[in-house]
């Protein structure tokens, strides 16, 4: 029963996208939805923390936002974080930000404790959260 639902689900699944890739812009929206979806769902990989708190929208004001990636100001030498801050209850819609890691406050969340978080736009959150700023083992993450 287990594997010929999965299978008949599967199809759907697949029937599903082939419908969607014959709608031009319909199609663009939802494989950008998948594409971010599948990367928030994959493991750290043995990166260090990928959870981080952001000043947004304004500064004081923090926000849940994803290390995506670590790279280097090609002009100050500085490490900058590429951080994706996903809106509440739709983290499918966000705002891309490059911060540097000084600002970026770390925390202990899991990835699928902060997805929690956004989609039930904060009723749901982890026992302990600290915005108090402290150092960030990011620079591993390149």
């Amino acid at each position: 029963g287990a594997v010929a639902s999965r299978m008949v689900g599967q199809r759907v699944i697949h029937w599903f996208e082939r419908l969607i890739q014959a709608i031009p812009l319909v199609e663009t929206v939802y494989s950008a939805a998948k594409k971010l979806v599948d990367v928030l769902r994959q493991k750290d990989g043995g990166h260090s923390q990928r959870v981080v708190l952001v000043d947004f929208p304004s500064p004081g004001l923090k926000a849940v936002g994803f290390v995506m990636r670590v790279f280097t100001d090609a002009r100050t030498g500085e490490e900058l974080a590429a951080v994706y801050v996903p809106t509440a209850p739709n983290p499918t819609s966000g705002y891309l930000q490059v911060v540097p890691l000084a600002r970026l406050t770390p925390t202990e969340m899991k990835g699928d404790e902060a997805m929690t978080m956004i989609l039930s736009g904060g009723a749901v959150t982890p026992d302990h959260i600290s915005i108090a700023p402290r150092e960030l083992p990011l620079a591993a993450a390149k």
